[in-house]
């Protein structure tokens, strides 16, 4: 939150013709305050800024107070011709008060109104070298797992008896939890890239080899051109992409 604050308001000091500012769908949600549980009362009803959305609505009146026409929308990368599904609020500020239209989609997931259908990650690897490129690897009692799995599957496609053994207590939480041993598909786009392809909750692997998504991989999901140089560890090389702006 404090670094959306700061972002808009160097755009506000700096007064740039235009602005772009990117964020997670929980934006649209989100309050400005938050009063615990605990201490509502029975009478208690949320002020403006406790409000689902009160966030969103106090950055635009900022905005809007500094002279600037805002307008915002959820938008999926994968419309715009990128190979990943990646959800994020989209703020499109003008200096000159006036609001900038939504953007028109270029692709669409099943090829409607005439669109080219989605990218996918067979597109995005074409000329890549899959074992070639820089790539951190799953401890063993992951591996094991995906040796199981094919192109597209997560852990719900593994042996019913082994469920218990793959998932731990995580078998108990509710939701449908297919991001954990997950493997891409080659014919749909890659799931949103996140700061680490290895994390338990939000593995990212290969469709066929046995190991995460490559620096080089990551960089291709993200659009980023071949010879771009990433610096750094590889873990921050990989945070550098998963939170860039495709």
């Amino acid at each position: 939150g404090n670094a959306l604050l700061r972002y808009v308001n160097l755009i506000l000091e700096i007064r740039p013709r235009f602005a772009v500012i990117e964020n997670v769908r929980g934006l649209l949600s989100a309050p400005m305050l938050h009063t615990p549980h605990s201490q509502r009362g029975e009478d208690w009803t949320p002020s403006a800024e406790e409000r689902s959305g009160g966030a969103l609505m106090y950055v635009l009146s900022l905005l809007r107070a500094g002279g600037y026409g805002v307008s915002f929308n959820l938008y999926n990368a994968a419309n715009f011709g990128v190979p990943q599904s990646r959800e994020r609020v989209i703020i499109l500020c003008s200096r000159d008060g006036e609001r900038i239209p939504n953007l028109m989609p270029t692709h669409s997931q099943d090829g409607d109104f005439d669109l080219p259908k989605w990218r996918t990650l067979r597109d995005a690897f074409e000329g890549l070298d899959p074992k070639a490129g820089d790539h951190t690897e799953f401890p063993e009692n992951r591996l094991r797992f995906y040796r199981l799995l094919g192109p597209g599957q997560h852990w719900k496609h593994l042996p019913v008896e082994l469920h218990r053994e793959a998932m731990g207590k995580s078998l108990d939480s509710g939701g449908g939890k297919t991001g954990f041993l997950r493997r891409l598909d080659w014919d749909k786009p890659s799931c949103t890239l996140v700061t680490s392809p290895t994390m338990p909750a939000t593995d990212i692997c290969h469709p066929e080899e046995h190991r995460p998504l490559s620096v080089q991989e990551y960089a291709r999901i993200q659009q980023f051109p071949d010879d771009w140089e990433f610096c750094g560890a590889i873990e921050d090389r990989y945070k550098q992409i998963g939170n860039a702006v495709p």
